[in-house]
C-alpha cells in the first residue's frame, strides 16, 4: 500500500516488539492507577485529621467551661444561702464573686464558637450563650439590689451592718427615709437589667429540647422559667412608680395622713370584712404617730344625710334602710368600694383630710402579736394568739369581739374602739426594741399579709396607686383572657360566723372534642360548732348564728348558666366589672352543712391542651380548699391563699 510499510505479522521480532510495547503501556497504566489511588488516600486522611483537631479545639474549652461553670453554680448557691440568712452584706460579696466566676465561664465557652456553625449543635450553643448572658444580667440586678439595701439593713431588721445602727429607732427611720430618695433611681437600672434578662431568656427556644432529659421534665421547666422571668420584669415595671413615690408617701418632705380601717373578716364582707373601727395616722419622715382612734359608728353618726340602702342590703340585711359607712364596701373591687366609702367620708363631721386609705383585718393583728413574743398590752388588756376555748380562735380575736362586737340590731354609741390603741401598742413595742429582734420578721409579715389580701391600699397619689395595683395589693378584679373565677361572699347575719365556717370548692370541667367547655362549681359549707347566746336582753356575745350569705360568683363574660341548686333565692345573672355574675343567697345553721351547685357554659372553646385559669381570692378569706378536675380526673388541689394563675391541662 502506498505510503505504508508492510508489516509481517508472522515475524517473531515484530510480535516481541509489540509485546514489549504493550507491557510498558500496561506498567504505565498500572503506575498511573497506583499513583491516583495513593493521591486519593492522602485526601481521605485529611477529614479525620480535621475532625480530631476540631474535637481537640472543642474539648479543651468545653472542659474549661464545665469546670468554671460548676464553680459558678456552686458560687451562686452561696448567694441563695446568704439571702436565706438575710445577710445582705454577705450576699453582696457572693454576688461579686459569682460575677467573676461567670465571666471566666463565658470566656471558656466562647472558645467553642466553632460549634455555632455546626448544624443542630449550633442551636444549643446559641441557647447556652443566651442563658449565660441572662445570668450575667441577672447578677447585675442582684448587685444593684444588694448594694442599694446595704445602708438600710438595720432599719429593715436584716444582717450586714448598715449605716443607721446608732441612735434611737426613730432616728434610724428618719435617716433612712431622708436618704431613700438617693437610691430610688436605682429602680430604673434594675428594670433595664431585668429587661435584658428577659430578652436573653426569650431567645432560648424550648422546642429544641425533648420533653424529658435525665428523667426530668426539662422542657416544661424551661417554659415555666421563661414565664417567671417575664412576670418578674413586668412586676418591677409596674411597681416602679410606687418605689419612686415611696419617700414622699413616708413623709420625707411633708407629713402624710392615712385612714386605717379594720375590716373584721369574722363577719365577712365583699372587700374583706365588716368595717368595725378606724384610726388616723400621720407619718412624718417615716415615723408614725396616732392621731385618733374611734369606733366606726361614731364616724357613721357624724354623717347627717345618708342615701337609701342599695337593693342587696334592703333584701338581705334586716331593718337597715340607709347606706352606712360600715356597709359601704359592697363591691368586690376594693377601689370601687373605697370610692363609695370616700364619697360618704367626705360628708362626715369627724372627717380628717387624708392621703389614702389602708385596710387591715384580724389576720394582720394575730400575725404581728405572734412575732412580738405573743404578748401585747393595750387599753388595760393583754392580748396573745393562744387558742381561746370560748370561740376556738386566737385569744386576741375573742377579746376584740368582746370589746367591739354587738348582737344583731343592737348598737352602743358610747363604746370606745380599742383597735387604734392596739395598733399603737404594737408599734411602740416594735420600735422600742432592737431592730434585729423584731423588724425583719415584721417586715416580712407585712409583705405576706399584703400578698394574701389581709392588707389593702388605696392611695390618692396616682403614680403611687399605679404601683400599688402593679403589686396586686389594691384588691382589683382583674381582666383575664381565659377561664376566670372569683367567689365573693357577704355575711349579712350580724354575727361573727366566719370564725367557724369551713368551705370547699370543687370545679369540674367537661371538655368536649370540639373544645367546648361546660363547668360545674360546687361549694360545700360546713359549720361544726354550736350556736352562741344571741339574746339581746341578756347581752350575749353573738358569735355563731345562722350564716346568711349573699354570694356572687364572677366568671368569664358571656358565660351561660344552665343549672343551679342550693340557693335560697332564684339565681340571677348580670354583668359587673367586666365579668358575668351569678347571684344567689345561701344559709347555713350552726352544726349544719349546705351545698351550692352551679353549671354553666364557658363562652369560648379551648384551643390545644392548656387552658389559662385565674382564680382570684376574696380578701379576708383563709385557706378555702379547691379541687379542679377535667372529665372526671383530678388535676389540681390547693388551698387558696392568694390569687392563683396557672395553665390547666384539659386533654
Amino acid at each position: 500500500m502506498g505510503g505504508f510499510d508492510k508489516i509481517d505479522l508472522d515475524q517473531p521480532e515484530t510480535l516481541a516488539h509489540k509485546a514489549d510495547v504493550g507491557s510498558k503501556s500496561d506498567d504505565k497504566i498500572m503506575a498511573t492507577k497506583r499513583n491516583r489511588k495513593f493521591k486519593f488516600s492522602k485526601k481521605l486522611w485529611i477529614v479525620p485529621a480535621v475532625l480530631v483537631l476540631l474535637l481537640v479545639a472543642i474539648a479543651f474549652p468545653a472542659y474549661g467551661t464545665y469546670k468554671s461553670g460548676l464553680q459558678t453554680y456552686r458560687q451562686a448557691k452561696l448567694i441563695a444561702s446568704a439571702m436565706k440568712q438575710q445577710d445582705v452584706a454577705l450576699a453582696s460579696e457572693e454576688v461579686a464573686k459569682t460575677q467573676k466566676s461567670l465571666k471566666e465561664t463565658q470566656k471558656n465557652f466562647h472558645y467553642m464558637i466553632v460549634v455555632k456553625f455546626i448544624p443542630i449543635a449550633g442551636w444549643y450553643y446559641s441557647d447556652v450563650d443566651h442563658a449565660l448572658n441572662a445570668a450575667a444580667h441577672g447578677l447585675d440586678t442582684a448587685a444593684t439590689v444588694t448594694n442599694s439595701l446595704k445602708p438600710y439593713v438595720d432599719v429593715l431588721g436584716l444582717k450586714g451592718g448598715g449605716s443607721f445602727a446608732g441612735g434611737s429607732a426613730e432616728e434610724r427611720i428618719k435617716t433612712a427615709v431622708l436618704t431613700m430618695g438617693k437610691i430610688t433611681p436605682q429602680i430604673d437600672q434594675i428594670e433595664q437589667s431585668l429587661s435584658k434578662v428577659q430578652k436573653e431568656v426569650d431567645a432560648i427556644n424550648p422546642s429544641h429540647y425533648p420533653e424529658f432529659i435525665f428523667g426530668k421534665n426539662f422542657k416544661e421547666k424551661l417554659v415555666t422559667f421563661r414565664t417567671v422571668v417575664s412576670e418578674t420584669a413586668s412586676f418591677v415595671h409596674d411597681a416602679k412608680p410606687l418605689a419612686k413615690a415611696l419617700p414622699s408617701l413616708l413623709g420625707e418632705s411633708e407629713e402624710k395622713k392615712y385612714l386605717v380601717l379594720l375590716q373584721n373578716d369574722k363577719e365577712l364582707r365583699a372587700t374583706g370584712g365588716f368595717i368595725t373601727g378606724y384610726a388616723v395616722f400621720r407619718v412624718d419622715k417615716g415615723v408614725i404617730h396616732l392621731n385618733k382612734s374611734e369606733d366606726i359608728y361614731k364616724l357613721d353618726d357624724s354623717i347627717s344625710r345618708k342615701d337609701k340602702a342599695p337593693a342587696p342590703i334592703l333584701k338581705y340585711l334586716p331593718k337597715v334602710y340607709v347606706l352606712n359607712l360600715r356597709d359601704s364596701n359592697l363591691s368586690p373591687d376594693f377601689i370601687k368600694s373605697m370610692e363609695t366609702f370616700k364619697s360618704m367620708y367626705d360628708r362626715a363631721g369627724l372627717k380628717e383630710d387624708v392621703d389614702g386609705i389602708i385596710t387591715i383585718d384580724t389576720s394582720v393583728l394575730v400575725s404581728t402579736i405572734k412575732i412580738l413574743d405573743d404578748n401585747v398590752e393595750a387599753g388595760g388588756m393583754k392580748f396573745n394568739t393562744k387558742t381561746d376555748p370560748r370561740c376556738n380562735c386566737p385569744q386576741v380575736i375573742y377579746e376584740l369581739e368582746n370589746s367591739i362586737s354587738r348582737p344583731v340590731n343592737y348598737v352602743k354609741t358610747d363604746r370606745k374602739s380599742i383597735i387604734g390603741d392596739l395598733i399603737s401598742a404594737i408599734m411602740v413595742k416594735a420600735l422600742s426594741s432592737s431592730p434585729k429582734l423584731y423588724w425583719g420578721p415584721l417586715f416580712q409579715s407585712i409583705i405576706a399579709q399584703a400578698n394574701e389580701k389581709h392588707m389593702l391600699f388605696y392611695l390618692y397619689d396616682d403614680a403611687a396607686q399605679q404601683g400599688i395595683e402593679g403589686l396586686n395589693v389594691a384588691g382589683r378584679i382583674k381582666p383575664f383572657d381565659g377561664d376566670y373565677l372569683h367567689i365573693n361572699e357577704t355575711n349579712f347575719s350580724g354575727a361573727k360566723v366566719n370564725i367557724f365556717m369551713q368551705e370547699m370548692v370543687d370545679s369540674e370541667y367537661e371538655v368536649k372534642g370540639d373544645g367546648s367547655i361546660t363547668k360545674t362549681i360546687t361549694i360545700n359549707y360546713k359549720n361544726p360548732f354550736p350556736p352562741s347566746d344571741c339574746n339581746l336582753e341578756r347581752g350575749g356575745l353573738c358569735l355563731n348564728a345562722e350564716y346568711r350569705d349573699w354570694i356572687r360568683i364572677y366568671v368569664p363574660k358571656g358565660s351561660e348558666l344552665t343549672d343551679s341548686k342550693g340557693s335560697q333565692v332564684k339565681m340571677t345573672t348580670y354583668e359587673d366589672l367586666g365579668k358575668t355574675v351569678f347571684d344567689g343567697f345561701v344559709t347555713v345553721r350552726p352544726q349544719g352543712v349546705a351545698k351550692l351547685t352551679l353549671t354553666y357554659k364557658l363562652p369560648f372553646k379551648v384551643d390545644g391542651n392548656l387552658l389559662p385559669v385565674l382564680i382570684q381570692k376574696q380578701p379576708g378569706t383563709y385557706d378555702n380548699k379547691y379541687t379542679l378536675s377535667v372529665n372526671g380526673k383530678t388535676k389540681e388541689k390547693f388551698d387558696l391563699l392568694t390569687d392563683k394563675e396557672f395553665k390547666l391541662k384539659v386533654k
